[in-house]
This record gives structure tokens, sequence and C-alpha cells, in this order.
């Protein structure tokens, strides 16, 4: 499921340059991927759509506050995955409603804690939906899996 979000990230500039769900699909069958990998993409990118609607409101309101994070949280996403997101955050490079998108996509991750390498995906796929301006730099370090990086 994940390198079918980088595939998405690499070849569709914006959210909104994706063709509808079906045509999608076909095109990702096409590129290679099994279909259970689609499906489970596109209900994970559908869930992103519904969170960052919910959240889409408050991307830009500037935050003061410090998020605590509770032990079944740690367990869930994993103590790395939320240090590289405070990391994101606190570079300014995420900011405290994206923050909360990027741990609703890890709770909807199959896995458990989250890898360090999914976390940047899942990040990256939160920029991408907000159509966010990612610096080089950063988005090197959201496509390198420990040194080999993601690019299809």
């Amino acid at each position: 499921m994940f390198d079918i979000l980088v595939y998405l990230f690499e070849n569709y500039y914006t959210p909104q340059a994706c063709p509808a769900a079906d045509v999608l699909a076909k095109r990702l069958a096409a590129a290679g991927f099994e279909h259970e990998d689609i499906d489970d993409a596109l209900g994970w990118l559908y869930g992103l759509a519904e969170t960052t609607e919910r959240c889409v409101d408050l991307a830009h309101v500037p935050s003061s506050g410090t998020r605590i994070y509770t032990d079944s949280e740690y367990q869930q996403v994993g103590t790395e995955a939320i240090g590289f997101v405070a990391f994101l955050e606190s570079a300014g490079i995420l900011p405290a409603p994206l923050r909360e998108i990027v741990l609703e996509r890890a709770y909807a991750s199959p896995e458990s804690p989250v890898p360090l390498a999914k976390i940047k995906i899942i990040a990256l796929m939160v920029l991408w939906s907000q159509e966010a301006e990612i610096d080089n730099l950063v988005l090197e370090e959201l496509l390198d899996d420990e040194g080999v990086r993601r690019l299809h």
C-alpha cells in the first residue's frame, strides 16, 4: 500500500490531478500493483480525504500548545514515529492540525507500531494532500528509507 502512495506522489503533482478512483485503480493495476494493495491504498486515501475535510479549517491556525501523547498512542504509533512527527512540527514543517491528521492516518496503518519509513510516507501524503510547499531537503528525508530512496 505504501509503495502505491509514493507512486501517486511521484506521478500526480496534486491530489486534484489524480483521476477518479475507478480509473486510478485501473492505472495502478496496469502499473503492476496488486488489487488488494490498490484497495487498501484507495481506502487509506479516502480516510485521508475525510480526516482532512474535518481539519482543513484548522490547518492554518497557529498553535502554541504542546501535544502530550498517551501510553496507548506510543504503543500504537511508536516512539520513533512520534519523535519524527515532533521533529517535523518543531521545524515548522507540520502545523498542529496536520500533525493530528498524520497521527490519525498512522492509526489507520495495519502495522503497530508504525515503522519510521511509513510515518515519513504518511507525513508526505498529508503534506501532498494539502498541496504544501515541501523544501527539497525535507522531501529527500521523507522519501529516504534508511539510506534507500523510495522513488520509482
